[in-house]
């Protein structure tokens, strides 16, 4: 079932992934709100590139692992837009190459709830707005296959928590015609892989890579609107891997 009124909530758009596909919704005719963190002016840019094409977003910030600061950010958006029927849970961080064995709590819990809880507090405001033809994509990570280790392996675990979650909860809200599906980035070029100490990481690792080459930010956004989309209609509990074959 279409909706007409197309209203997503893009997470983390700031940057990369997010900001790509902020872009993307909002061509197709969603109007978006492009949620930030920190950085203001990079948030506000990807909003000016959608004003420029003719797309209606507006920026808002929140720490999305913080459950009223979810609830400011949906109201904002209730008040804005409307009430939300497609949402991208893209936030995500990721920390120093490290080794489990040299790990501590708070770095732990930091990526976990950042990776993790934000994107469960996210679904359930969204859900409290949604209707038949309404769905969500999480973006999950290929390190939830690989593990990462040796670098990320808490990242990869948070990732993997993301993929039994897009399972699971496909399935509760599948009778209600809300569809719940994952995309698992691989290789892409992103400012991440500088967070974690290695601008140049794909570079390292393309050999690795089936298709040769790091993916971009867009074809990363492709997939996310492609599963968003009507033409996804019967496909829910599904993740796409975007990982050149890796």
């Amino acid at each position: 079932m279409s909706i007409e009124h197309k209203i997503a909530l893009v997470t983390g758009a700031s940057r990369g992934i997010g900001a790509a596909t902020a872009v993307k919704l909002a061509a197709q005719g969603y109007k978006v709100c492009v949620n930030y963190q920190r950085n203001s002016q990079a948030a506000e840019k990807v909003v000016n590139t959608i004003k420029q094409q003719g797309g209606v977003a507006f920026a808002f910030q929140a720490d999305v692992s913080q459950e009223q600061e979810v609830k400011a950010l949906f109201a904002a958006i209730d008040k804005q837009l409307g009430a939300i029927t497609h949402l991208v849970n893209n936030v995500g961080i990721l920390m120093q190459q490290s080794k489990l064995i040299d790990m501590d709590a708070q770095r732990i819990n930091k990526i976990l709830s950042t990776n993790v809880t934000s994107y469960f507090l996210c679904c359930k405001e969204a859900l409290q707005r949604m209707q038949t033809g309404s769905a969500i994509v999480n973006v999950s990570s290929g390190a939830a296959r690989s593990g990462s280790p040796n670098e990320y392996i808490d990242y990869a675990a948070s990732k993997g928590a993301i993929d039994t979650l897009t399972k699971g909860l496909s399935l509760e809200v599948a009778p209600q015609g809300i569809r719940v599906n994952g995309v698992r980035p691989g290789f892409i070029h992103t400012d991440m892989h500088a967070d974690g100490g290695e601008p140049n990481r794909i570079a390292r690792l393309r050999p690795q890579i089936p298709l040769q080459r790091g993916g971009t930010t867009e074809e990363v956004a492709n997939s996310i609107a492609w599963l968003l989309s009507d033409e996804a209609s019967y496909v829910t509990g599904s993740i796409i891997d975007v990982t050149g074959g890796k």
